[in-house]
């Protein structure tokens, strides 16, 4: 004991000098960063500008984050046109002018300033592929290493993280003295994915040679609890919080704990264009389509909708319904979704519904909308979906939605308007396959006021609801950007 008591003084003085070592450090990058933020924010004609800029490493993918980034630079250039504007991208094999283009013909969004896209070469270090074990901490220490390299490139005055990177948000707070703010599409972790571990439920991000062994499972819930409690810390660092929904509100308030500067702002969806679509009481043709909008993800579950959708062509027969085809419209950002695809395809051969079932990847926007002008059913199948762009899609256009029993859709969503229903919820394939054949039985009548009912609900989620509750929102983050003009 005296040994160890005499090793206390030298350890806590080398300690303590390890902590200065590591502050001068820490305070020798700053004075690096603020000069390369000095020389960003000095324009051609030697006036200082604001720079506002977003982290979106997938900014070219076509999913409704996505469509978040392109509105929220839309209604902040709308504001503050003296600002310059950049997006950190991984989209190196693109020109800017290429993701510009990309957004308007998926999403019918253009610009109107200009933008600076800075293209990051290490967006592989957030690629869950390079983690098959502790992938959640590998993606968000990676994310730390990509942050680093956007901010050496260009140090903003104002940081908006769009994809959930929240490792990010201390390393621009304090290294790069940014007003920092965030919009939470889905919390990187929640007390959801806790319960499934410490239930030893199989999921996605729960293995089944996991859920067998109770050690492995109390060491990945220690992992867990430990990662939440890191995840609460970084995402503290935010000066305003934005979420997509109610489910994400719950989650972001339990986990991040900053409720005074927490606002719920849903994700813009284009539900006008849609609405403009003319709704007619029957079908053109005898066959019904059903379709289904999200990226080709794992969590999106596309296996789920081909299994109930073979379930349902099994009953066809005796429930004496017409032809029926399943079209799976999504993006792909990768080829780890690419070879999803290629999966879901092998899924419908070995289920013998290949005939009956199309994909199609990175469509047009005329062509999203014409698919669901003419579908009668619209699937999701995404548990606890932070809130679902492709639902209210379907919805505006007159499609009646079958989403899971969880999430967003269950909360927000797909939810009773003026007391009539808005579309259906499941959660098994049993429960899709028949909520299904109920659909397709009903009278076109009865399904003309589902529809009606759903489109007359979507006017909240509308771009302009969007843009007036974004800019409200991130108001506290141009407080002091006196160089901004309205």
């Amino acid at each position: 004991f005296r040994f160890f008591y005499s090793l206390l003084l030298p350890g806590l003085f080398v300690f303590g000098t390890l902590c200065v070592c590591l502050l001068i450090v820490l305070w020798r990058f700053r004075l690096l960063v603020q000069r390369k933020k000095k020389s960003a924010s000095s324009s051609k004609t030697g006036k200082n500008q604001t720079v506002i800029a977003f982290f979106h490493p997938y900014c070219n993918a076509g999913g409704g984050g996505e469509r978040v980034l392109w509105c929220a630079l839309r209604a902040l250039q709308k504001k503050y046109p003296e600002a310059l504007y950049v997006v950190y991208t991984g989209d190196a094999d693109v020109s800017g002018q290429q993701i510009l283009e990309g957004a308007f013909r998926r999403f019918n969004i253009r610009l109107t300033r200009p933008v600076k896209f800075v293209f990051l070469r290490k967006r592989y270090l957030v690629e869950d592929s390079l983690y098959p074990h502790f992938t959640l901490l590998g993606q968000s220490l990676g994310s730390i290493f990509l942050g680093w390299e956007a901010l050496m490139q260009c140090v903003p005055d104002v940081y908006i993280d769009s994809m959930g990177y929240a490792f990010t948000l201390p390393l621009f707070k304090y290294l790069g003295g940014c007003r920092v703010g965030s919009y939470v599409h889905y919390p990187t972790i929640s007390t959801d994915m806790l319960s499934v571990v410490k239930n030893q439920n199989v999921g996605f991000n729960n293995a089944a040679f996991i859920t067998r062994n109770p050690f492995l499972s109390k060491v990945k819930l220690i992992y867990y609890y430990l990662f939440a409690f890191m995840y609460g810390l970084v995402g503290s660092c935010s000066d305003i919080v934005m979420v997509n929904s109610s489910w994400t509100l719950n989650h972001i308030l339990s986990l991040w704990k900053v409720g005074n500067c927490t606002n719920i702002v849903y994700p813009p969806c284009d539900v006008q264009t849609f609405l403009d679509l003319p709704l007619h009481e029957e079908k053109a043709t005898s066959e019904h389509l059903l379709v289904s909008v999200g990226q080709f993800r794992p969590e999106k579950n596309h296996p789920l909708q081909i299994r109930a959708f073979a379930k349902l062509l099994n009953k066809k027969e005796s429930e004496s319904l017409p032809p029926l085809k399943l079209v799976l419209i999504g993006g792909c950002r990768n080829q780890d979704d690419e070879l999803r695809v290629n999966q879901l395809r092998r899924l419908a051969e070995d289920l013998g519904v290949q005939e009956d079932v199309e994909f199609k990847i990175n469509i047009p926007f005329d062509e999203l909308k014409n698919y669901l002008s003419e579908a009668t059913i619209g699937l999701h199948t995404m548990w606890n979906e932070h809130f679902g762009i492709g639902i209210v899609e379907c919805m505006a256009a007159g499609t009646i939605v079958l989403a899971h029993n969880s999430g967003g859709p269950k909360l927000d969503i797909v939810v009773p308007h003026h007391g009539e229903r808005t579309g259906f919820l499941a959660e098994s394939e049993e429960a899709y396959a028949e909520t299904m054949v109920h659909i397709l039985s009903m009278s076109a009548e009865q399904r003309l006021q589902i529809r009606n009912s759903a489109r007359a609900s979507v006017s909240r989620f509308s771009d302009q609801e969007f843009e007036e509750t974004f800019l409200s929102s991130v108001e506290r983050l141009f407080q002091k950007c006196h160089t901004c003009t309205d």
